[in-house]
């Protein structure tokens, strides 16, 4: 198992932050690491496709196992089969004092392949991460 966490504090309320995310029609605009389409529902899958800096683009279709309005979304995407790289991807919105917020971004990766597969992604999965995390930031605050 291997887990990236990144985080960002937002000038900005958390549920400016989490418009944002959950607009994911939107994405194009701002998001310079993710696309998605797709219905935001426990159950639901998505149309996803990632670009980390260098990286060539990659699409999968995972599944919504967590909708917590204004707080979490999650994930779970698969590689083949269960078991050999499964990845869940979750967004976290932590209000903190007056009108600011942290946006949370992370992502376990479980299965047989994910020390192959992590010691050649793992940087630049982190730096999507972040770039995702600045450009959230970059439009809460400017709405």
């Amino acid at each position: 198992m291997r887990t990236i966490h990144t985080e960002i504090g937002v000038l900005a309320p958390a549920t400016s932050v989490w418009s944002v995310l959950v607009a994911i029609d939107k994405w194009p605009e701002w998001n310079p690491f993710a696309r998605a389409a797709g219905r935001l529902a426990i159950g639901e899958r998505l149309d996803v496709e990632i670009r980390p800096p260098g990286k060539s683009a990659m699409t999968f279709r995972p599944t919504v196992v967590r909708l917590e309005p204004g707080r979490e979304l999650r994930w779970l995407g698969r590689l083949g089969m269960p078991g050999l790289f499964d990845g869940e991807h979750g967004f976290r919105v932590v209000p903190e004092d007056a009108g600011r917020c942290r946006f949370e971004q992370f992502e376990t990766f479980r299965g047989l392949l994910v020390a192959p597969i992590m010691w050649m992604a793992e940087a630049p999965t982190r730096a999507g991460f972040e770039s995702m995390n600045r450009a959230i930031k970059a439009r809460a605050e400017a709405a």
